[in-house]
């Protein structure tokens, strides 16, 4: 059995059974992660003997993911496609980063790499999406719903048809076409399986949409932070991922400084679990990295909440953005956020559309990398990270490219 010892609220700190399916936290309408039992994994597995570096995905982690894959019980849940142990790719000649001084790299969740693991989706929501279904098969849940501004609802789709499930996914119709044709064929292919709904003009409305329609009729809830710390635990191994040693040495360390497009942000909660384990373990000290969230100008509510000194995001209206994965007027997530971004010393920090849209031409251009809007506004913000003094020479420095340029091109192919 795995090491998940049992749910607990985020704000209110209340235990749950994990064996038990439940959305966010009855006493506080908040979301809930999952705890491990560390001391009996350190016990039963000394000497990190959970990690196995050879396997190229994101179960390498073994007895320090939400279910173990060296464990049959647990192994015959998981429906592994290959997510996860993505490369790091040196970006020291980035204009901005060269001339700062900074060591910075991008670690690559869109196009595969030789060498490494390969989100199937060629998007970082296949690590949530994969525990997602992992964790339904473990409870019996055969119907999920998700709402999405895109990769999350087609990565769904991938695992649940891959698991034996059914999915219904709600979406805007500004959804890039790329990811809304993989949606839409699929459902074409598994009539029955697989259901599309387009309803907009945010994920807000496409979340409405599900609750009214389709919950009632038993289909479980996966939408951003409203399943019970699964799509975190996913995350989570991204986090594990920047920690982990380098091929040839044994000794766990984290960067500087971590710059994370941040929509829900589940991604954020994920890798702060993480360093939070590997140190309960002793594999990594207190110290953490910045944690520098980025998002649109268009939609900012992290960034109006963050400037403002405020605890929580208000809703903001939702505006037109190239990075449609950062289109998120608000989430019930956000408060944990906040207080990441502060205990790391980091910021919320916005870029314009025109900034997003010519860093993404730059790095075409210097690299012929194929990021996303979202990586390209994460690299995008570093000369006002510079100015304010929270990325400093000789650092090293993170940006996570969320996904390849490929699901949005028809937005973006005038700047490639």
């Amino acid at each position: 059995m795995s090491y998940v010892r049992c749910l607990r609220g985020l704000a209110s700190g209340v235990e749950y059974d994990a064996d038990v399916p439940m959305n966010l936290d009855p006493v506080d309408g908040r979301p809930v992660e999952m705890v491990l039992d560390l001391e009996r994994l350190a016990a039963e597995q000394p000497d990190a003997a959970w990690y196995d570096p050879s396997r190229k995905d994101m179960w390498r982690f073994g007895g320090l993911m939400a279910l173990d894959v060296k464990q049959s019980d647990d192994a015959r849940h998981i429906v592994a496609l290959g997510e996860g142990a993505t490369p790091l790719l040196d970006y020291a000649q980035h204009r901005v980063a060269h001339a700062a001084g900074i060591a910075l790299q991008v670690k690559e969740e869109g196009k595969a790499h030789p060498g490494f693991g390969a989100n199937p989706t060629q998007s970082f929501k296949d690590r949530g999406m994969a525990m997602v279904v992992a964790q339904a098969r473990r409870l019996g849940l055969d119907k999920l719903a998700v709402p999405t501004q895109g990769n999350a609802g087609d990565s769904l789709t991938r695992y649940a048809l891959a698991g034996g499930l059914s999915v219904v996914v709600a979406m805007p119709d500004d959804t890039p076409m790329p990811i809304q044709g993989n949606v839409a064929a699929a459902a074409h292919r598994h009539p029955g399986r697989v259901q599309l709904e387009l309803a907009g003009p945010t994920i807000r409305e496409s979340g409405a949409l599900l609750k009214e329609r389709y919950i009632p009729q038993g289909y479980f809830s996966v939408a951003t932070f409203q399943e019970p710390g699964w799509r975190i635990d996913g995350k989570k191994s991204l986090g594990l991922e920047l920690a982990e040693p380098s091929p040839g040495n044994t000794r766990w360390s984290l960067p500087d400084a971590v710059i994370y497009p941040t929509g829900g942000g589940t991604g954020v909660l994920g890798m702060w679990k993480a360093w939070d384990e590997l140190e309960a373990l002793g594999l990594i000290g207190s110290q953490r990295p910045r944690m520098l969230c980025v998002q649109s100008e268009a939609t900012a509510p992290l960034v109006r909440a963050f400037d403002s000194g405020a605890t929580d995001t208000t809703a903001v209206e939702a505006g037109q953005t190239l990075a449609t994965g950062l289109n998120v007027p608000g989430g019930v997530g956000h408060f944990r956020v906040l207080e990441i971004i502060r205990a790391s010393g980091g910021a919320a920090v916005a870029v314009s559309e025109a900034d997003i849209a010519a860093e993404l031409s730059r790095v075409w251009r210097d690299t012929r990398w194929w990021i996303s809007p979202e990586g390209a506004a994460c690299l995008a913000a570093l000369p006002q990270l510079l100015d304010r003094g929270l990325v400093k020479r000789g650092q090293r420095v993170v940006a996570v490219n969320t996904g390849s340029a490929e699901k949005y091109l028809p937005a973006l192919r005038h700047l490639l």
